[in-house]
């Protein structure tokens, strides 16, 4: 990871060992581009799709949630104080996929030659330990009473009918500050060691991702989601913490919030789907991780022949569990009540195959930073149902906070 510094793009994904049904890969790094696509939201699955089908290799890269200016009639106008583009992927010179005990090294036939020499710059390569951590102050952008009352307001579209479910988010920030990429990654990593941990870099604008969610996966003709909804805290003590776990399994407006995303999902799928192919494959299962409890749920699906691997993503994009239903509406609502542009915050990093095959999490449990304008963020939310209280739900918010927090703060 410190010898691809150098690189321009650099994309490093990681499953932390955590043995999940459907994992390929145990670590994948990609760098160099080759190629590159970025843009806003204007035709950009349009524009990934013709990059995809031309390219036809290995790429790697994002999709920001504001993606969802380009399928549906929304817009986003709260404020924005990173400025990444909307849509960044590259096809990279050099790659290395990880399974096991096994490394596999794919470079392009242009740089096969830089094979031996990049291992042994890799091989000897001498680890910076460094101790340069400056101290970084984080601000809440949503007071706790502006965040209740917010919350309130929600609830009152959810009683009249607007909308069943909405995921309402809220940023953590620090402006003028300059922070170490790879240390603050790895800091964030050590702490939640999720199945989905993500470190990008796109010249001067980083994403560090501690995400436990898979947003979507395709693997031959099978479509995969899995949904996150529904978390617990994790105890210390071993029966208290199964107890915790077991209770998470059945309570009713944890499961209520799952269940409710998991027919967003089936209807998002049906839309690329062969006729009768979308399935429930587990239903709110709990899964345990360092900082909580979560459940999840996987639906599967079969690509028909008429849709390209772009068009599952688009009209299954943004991801529900980071939405809410019906989806349109709550996106419109989500809008109106959040003071900050989400970015690539709840929108998701991942990769093609050659053959079209992809794999994308969930940016979620995630710092960014534009070391240009030196402005680290993160965002967290919960899901406001019908069953929500205020309070419990700003609790879940500094609950899920509190890694990000112990990455940034000295």
């Amino acid at each position: 990871m410190q010898w691809a510094q150098q690189f321009r793009e650099v994309v490093f994904l990681d499953s932390n060992d955590y043995h999940r049904q459907y994992n390929d890969y145990d670590a994948i790094l990609a760098v160099d581009a080759l190629t590159a696509i970025q843009t806003d939201y204007n035709n950009a699955f349009e524009d990934l799709n013709s990059y995809q089908q031309v390219t036809k290799d290995w790429i790697f890269g994002y999709l920001a949630y504001d993606l969802k200016n380009d399928t549906e009639k929304l817009h986003s106008d709260n404020f924005d104080g990173l400025g990444f583009p909307d849509m960044f992927f590259f096809q990279p010179k050099k790659l290395f996929l990880l399974k096991d005990d096994k490394l596999e090294i794919a470079y392009l036939n242009m740089c096969d030659d830089e094979v031996d020499s990049d291992l042994n710059e890799i091989n000897n390569f001498e680890l910076r330990i460094t101790n340069d951590a400056q101290q970084v102050v984080v601000n809440q952008r949503i007071s706790k009473e502006n965040y209740i009352e917010k919350v309130v307001q929600m609830l009152e579209h959810i009683h009249r009918g607007d909308i069943y479910e909405a995921n309402f988010c809220m940023e953590f920030y620090a402006e003028d500050t300059i922070i170490n990429p790879l240390e603050t990654y790895e800091k964030l990593n050590a702490i939640s060691q999720p199945p989905f941990a993500a470190y990008l870099k796109n010249n001067k604008q980083y994403l560090f991702s501690a995400s436990p969610e898979r947003y979507l996966k395709k693997e031959g003709e099978k479509i995969i989601s899995q949904p996150i909804k529904g978390t617990a805290r994790r105890s210390a003590d071993v029966t208290e913490d199964e107890a915790i776990k077991q209770e998470l399994i059945v309570n009713e407006k944890e499961r209520s919030e799952n269940i409710m995303i998991v027919d967003l999902v089936r209807n998002d799928l049906s839309r690329t789907a062969a006729k009768g192919s979308v399935q429930v494959e587990e239903l709110c299962a709990a899964y345990t991780f360092k900082q909580v409890h979560h459940l999840i749920s996987t639906v599967i699906s079969q690509i028909a022949e008429e849709h390209t691997p772009v068009d599952v993503i688009k009209t299954s994009f943004p991801m529900g569990s980071m939405t809410g239903a019906p989806k349109i509406s709550a996106m419109e609502i989500i809008e109106k009540l959040e003071e900050t542009k989400r970015g690539l915050y709840s929108g998701s990093v991942g990769y093609f195959t050659p053959n079209g095959d992809f794999d994308f999490n969930v940016v979620i449990r995630s710092i960014l930073y534009n070391a240009v304008n030196k402005y680290v963020s993160f965002s967290v939310g919960s899901a406001i149902t019908s069953k929500s209280h205020p309070d419990k739900e700003y609790e879940e918010c500094l609950l899920k906070a509190k890694a990000m927090r112990n990455a940034l703060e000295v």
